[in-house]
């Protein structure tokens, strides 16, 4: 009997007896819609996680000045102790100075694109009589603003010559333009707002209107959200009377670079160069990249976890399997022997029930891959994440659907097999 007959009668035994089908198939559509759902799910949260965590620049580079441990304490029993910190106030000749980025941007110059550089000049409120608006007043370089892509809705950007001259203008959201103008962008360029921070006012002059960028998740109502007033770095320095150097900025990398190995060779360059000599602190680089690549992996390794535990509803299938095929058997073993004595070999009987199990555990796993899929569809929408189908758990659904009703069919196949012809046509 050919394979394509063998589906046809397996498919008809099934419509047969609709009712005991589906209970047999109930294991395997459970177990497989577990696996898709619980893989889908996974999938899509760390595909999420992932793009979100690029939005924010997972090859860029954080640098930073931070304490030095002392060494390693090892006790008489040989414990080992860390180190602890020193304690150490940060002195001017701590910092990172403006004379060693010249000198590692020469020195990484295919390696590094851009250097940002920002300091807080503090939250506070901007005021105009009863007008208010909440923001935060940051000062940033030039590089800092481009790597934003701000979209200016009116004015223009801090300019170079702004940063040179410490100038006192800012570029403002149009939160507060709409709060304090009006919503008149034009009116709101050149005009003068104050802005009371840790019981003070400064004054600043509107140059620019950009577009706030609300696409984040936030807890502030539309009135209270706090936006962020662009100022030109060097005024924020001077604002804040800070010193000469930096203790953390952010490098961002160019297209195609390693930021995990750039970061030891950063870290190496900076302190063989400038910190060999200091007792108490050193530069180290961080990146987000090694972070993503961590949490995907930790994503990945729960889902499959679960993914286990939910497939062991597969073996208890598998056994539905077998055991309905066994009692299938002994129901038709007057069939069984009638096909053997017109001439049907043991392997022509063995192969028709092993194919009834495929077909019934591969029915099962098409009906388990669609409601595994809107399973997932309705879970990744309830938390808020896009779908996306795990292609290699269908693929897995599907082998294992073959292999289980391989694995459990062959056994009451191989018992039609040996069935002596005689003996199963006098069964009744």
């Amino acid at each position: 009997m050919l394979i394509g007959e063998n589906i046809l009668l397996a498919l008809s035994g099934l419509l047969a007896n609709k009712m005991r089908a589906l209970l047999t198939m109930l294991g395997i559509i459970i177990g497989i819609a577990s696996v898709i759902a619980i893989m889908s799910v996974g999938n899509s949260i760390s595909t999420s996680v992932t793009s979100s965590m690029e939005d924010m620049g997972v090859n860029n580079i954080t640098l930073g000045v931070s304490q030095k441990s002392t060494e390693d304490t090892v006790t008489s029993d040989g414990r080992v102790f860390a180190g602890v910190s020193r304690g150490s106030e940060m002195s001017d000749d701590d910092y990172i100075t403006d004379e060693m980025l010249d000198a590692m941007q020469e020195e990484f110059s295919d390696s590094a694109a851009s250097i940002l550089l920002s300091e807080s000049a503090g939250s506070g409120t901007a005021e105009d009589g009863d007008l208010t608006a909440n923001v935060t007043i940051t000062g940033v370089n030039s590089d800092y603003l481009e790597y934003e892509e701000l979209t200016l809705l009116a004015g223009r950007t801090l300019t170079d010559r702004d940063q040179e001259n410490a100038k006192k203008v800012v570029l403002v959201s149009d939160r507060v333009a709409d709060n304090l103008f009006g919503g008149d962008y034009n009116a709101a360029i050149g005009s003068e707002i104050n802005i009371y921070v840790s019981n003070r006012y400064y004054t600043y002059a509107v140059v620019g209107v950009y577009e706030y960028d609300d696409s984040g998740f936030s807890t502030e109502s539309e009135e209270d959200v706090t936006t962020t007033v662009y100022l030109p770095l060097e005024a924020a320095r001077e604002q804040n009377h800070s010193s000469t150097g930096y203790s953390q900025l952010t490098i961002v990398t160019a297209t195609g670079v390693d930021s995990t190995a750039l970061c030891d060779e950063l870290e190496t360059w900076f302190n063989n160069n400038y910190y060999r000599s200091n007792d108490s602190f050193e530069v180290t680089a961080s990146s987000m990249e090694s972070m993503v690549s961590s949490m995907t992996d930790m994503l990945s390794t729960v889902s499959i976890a679960i993914s286990v535990i939910a497939g062991i509803s597969l073996l208890v299938g598998g056994i539905g399997v077998m055991n309905i095929m066994l009692v299938s058997i002994t129901e038709r073993t007057r069939e069984i022997g009638t096909r053997k004595a017109l001439g049907a070999t043991n392997g022509s009987i063995r192969l028709q029930f092993i194919m009834e199990s495929i077909v019934i555990c591969l029915t099962g796993g098409f009906i388990g891959i669609a409601m595994g899929l809107l399973l997932a569809a309705a879970a990744t929408n309830l938390l808020g994440y896009a779908a996306s189908p795990s292609v290699g758990g269908i693929i897995f659904s599907v082998t294992f659907s073959i292999l289980i009703g391989v694995f459990f069919g062959y056994y009451p196949a191989n018992k039609a097999a040996k069935m002596n012809p005689i003996e199963a046509l006098r069964y009744e």
